[in-house]
């Protein structure tokens, strides 16, 4: 994060949190005369990925929840959150992929190509 940034930052609002992940979370000082709330944004740690936020600070960045839900309760059902990986060598490929080894079952609707005069 830049100097000019966290300056910014630091004058114009207040340090709300900062999650897991290294993230930092703020809050305008003064109302947004449009909107009559509070601005809110986030510093990321590293480049400028919106989706490494976890679910209980999205909450609060949006405005659903007036203050920021606690990170520590966790139930067993709930899985850590991850950022989008599409792109990446961790991305989610489904069975037949090509590189997952392009071979998936074979299924009576498959696809037959089209041969000139046949």
């Amino acid at each position: 994060m830049s100097f000019l940034l966290r300056l910014t930052s630091s004058l114009s609002g207040r340090k709300v949190g900062t999650d897991r992940f290294g993230t930092i979370y703020y809050e305008s000082r003064a109302k947004q005369p449009v909107y009559n709330r509070t601005r809110r944004w986030a510093i990321f740690v590293k480049g400028k990925d919106p989706t490494v936020v976890p679910p209980e600070w999205h909450a609060w960045l949006h405005h659903t929840v007036p203050e920021p839900l606690s990170e520590t309760k966790r139930y067993p059902w709930q899985q850590e959150h991850r950022p989008n990986l599409t792109g990446t060598a961790h991305a989610y490929r489904p069975a037949g992929h090509d590189y997952v080894g392009g071979k998936r079952p074979v299924t009576g609707g498959d696809y037959e190509a089209w041969t000139p005069g046949a």
